[in-house]
């Protein structure tokens, strides 16, 4: 089931991905779509703090992988914007880095092909200058996962 959540700015999509930490455990990923500015990495950033990560999350658009350690699970988050090939993702090996921790990737909609089936997919919709919509669409084994407390 789809959940639908509204963001009137980046403190707000912080908190949800705050929130989201707390559905998520070793092994997860987690693919992040939206257009520049939508809000991506203010996401990752909130789901790192949910992880008791306390170092700041920026992106990683130019080092391509930015790991953060020191929470309760291991993060990896990906950037896979400036990828070309499909090849120069399976060069960052990034299910064997985050196969004991999460794993989050901005601009995932572009590889999800080569994504695990397991995989949550995040959606921020730019709906004004400040105002987003947050969609969690959950694919194979999260259908099975409860996600109703997010908009409770």
């Amino acid at each position: 089931m789809t959940v639908e959540l509204s963001s009137n700015g980046e403190v707000d999509t912080r908190a949800i991905g705050r929130r989201l930490a707390s559905f998520l455990g070793r092994g997860d990923v987690v693919l992040l779509a939206g257009e520049l500015g939508a809000g991506k990495t203010a996401f990752a950033g909130g789901l790192a703090e949910g992880m008791g990560i306390e170092e700041p999350v920026i992106s990683p658009s130019f080092m391509l992988v930015r790991r953060y350690a020191g929470g309760f699970t291991p993060l990896t988050h990906a950037d896979v914007y400036r990828l070309t090939t499909m090849n120069e993702l399976e060069d960052l090996d990034l299910f064997e880095e985050a196969r004991d921790g999460v794993l989050i990737v901005e601009w995932g909609n572009t590889v999800a092909s080569a994504m695990p089936d397991d995989h949550l997919r995040v959606e921020i919709e730019v709906t004004g200058t400040n105002d987003r919509v947050v969609r969690l669409i959950p694919c194979g084994a999260w259908q099975s996962r409860s996600l109703k407390e997010m908009v409770e």
